[in-house]
């Protein structure tokens, strides 16, 4: 699998517009080269760099399997789950000192539908299913 962004590239700086000195907007995220016997899609997006630990930005799961973008912004096409912000959409770079990274990840997954998941089982969930991931990380660092 590949994970791909028209907004930034992997290892790369991300603009502000991103973020919590921005509009908060989702990036555009495009994945191609999935495995056949994909039922459903997930994402999430984490920074290990925060001082608490790791911090949850975003998770997603069933995301059909048609589809295989996000439009920066954009609707999102499936079951968005609480994040460490407590909301249950994008929550963006906002790094009280340094350059932290974000790892956005698509999971391909075995089944259409994950059910129970909540933001302190995801990760399990996910991996229950998952048949492989691509990767992408974003840097960013407050001005």
């Amino acid at each position: 699998m590949k994970l791909i962004s028209n907004d930034f590239k992997h290892n790369e700086m991300m603009d502000s517009k991103f973020t919590c000195d921005g509009g908060d907007i989702s990036p555009h995220l495009k994945w191609d080269d999935v495995p056949d016997d994909t039922k459903s899609f997930a994402i999430s997006c984490n920074d290990p760099d925060a001082p608490i630990g790791d911090w949850i930005h975003w998770y997603i799961h069933d995301i059909p399997i048609e589809i295989n973008e996000i439009q920066q912004g954009g609707q999102i096409p499936g079951i968005e789950v609480k994040n460490d912000f407590g909301k249950t959409s994008y929550g963006g770079p906002c790094p009280p000192s340094g350059t932290h990274r974000y790892f956005f990840r698509v999971y391909a997954i075995n089944v259409e539908k994950l059910e129970g998941v909540k933001k302190k089982n995801f990760r399990e969930k996910i991996k229950e299913h998952i048949i492989e991931y691509a990767e992408l990380i974003g840097l960013y660092k407050r001005r």
